[in-house]
């Protein structure tokens, strides 16, 4: 056999690894039976169920606005980050920028989870600020190592950036605030679309984090999940499963589909 069919297989064969896990936990996410591994028909009931687990949702909807202000607000410290980093040229403290930008994607999840827990606990016995642990200290958690992927992203579009269109800008007398949100903003909008929801997606996967540093009137949905699971795996977990994945392909697609459409048009 030729090394390209060869080749072929090993592809085959690595993506059915990874992708039938996923394809049996949507089917049996529509299985009649209690039992997730024993098929008792074809059913929706478990949907239902899901829908009115004030557990699930409560914590679902926790997880989609920590989530959403973290993209957020990772987006715009991270772009900002990278822009000094590209634009500002040598200067005092670069290099300590540069390694506080960077260290969050090297540093074990359970080193930042507990460094960021004793800095609430120290900041609440100083100055009472944040009373307690809840979704704010999850966001701000979260910010600290999201932020530092979407630099990187944001930061390698930059570099390419062909600056000649900002220095005409310039030269017709556009300040340089208007150049950067009329001229370097929409130039690197799939960078920053694909770093917020590189940010959105970090933040509402995370479990080890977000267990340190929340409190009790918190939970978020991996924190909820895990809990269920280690008791075993029940069907409305597969069915909360097939519409998470459902809602990532999508966006991921309109992703995919806007990042095209800007490469054509520019």
């Amino acid at each position: 056999m030729k090394a390209g069919g060869l080749l072929r297989i090993f592809c085959v064969l690595g993506f059915i690894f990874l992708y039938a896990p996923i394809l049996s936990l949507i089917i049996f996410s529509f299985n009649e039976s209690k039992l997730v591994t024993v098929w008792g028909g074809f059913s929706t009931k478990w949907y239902g169920e899901l829908f009115r687990d004030p557990q699930i949702l409560g914590s679902a909807w926790i997880s989609f606005q920590v989530a959403f202000v973290t993209a957020t607000l990772a987006v715009i410290l991270g772009t900002l980050a990278a822009y000094v980093l590209v634009r500002f040229g040598r200067f005092r403290g670069r290099a300590l920028l540069t390694g506080m930008s960077t260290a969050p994607l090297v540093m074990p999840e359970v080193i930042t989870g507990l460094s960021l827990l004793l800095l609430f606990v120290s900041m609440e016995q100083l100055i009472g600020w944040p009373a307690g642990r809840g979704k704010t200290t999850i966001i701000i958690a979260h910010v600290t190592f999201c932020m530092a992927y979407v630099a990187v992203v944001v930061q390698s579009r930059l570099a390419g950036l062909d600056r000649d269109l900002e220095e005409a800008a310039m030269d017709l007398g556009a300040r340089p605030v208007r150049v950067f949100f009329d001229i370097t903003i929409p130039v690197i909008a799939p960078a920053l679309v694909a770093g917020w929801l590189l940010a959105f997606t970090l933040s509402l996967d995370d479990l080890v984090v977000a267990s340190f540093v929340t409190g009790p009137g918190a939970s978020t949905l991996p924190m909820v999940i895990f809990s269920k699971v280690r008791l075993g795996v029940s069907p409305d977990i597969n069915a909360l499963a097939t519409i998470i994945i459902v809602v990532v392909a999508i966006a991921v697609g309109l992703a995919t589909w806007y990042m095209r459409r800007s490469a054509r048009n520019g």
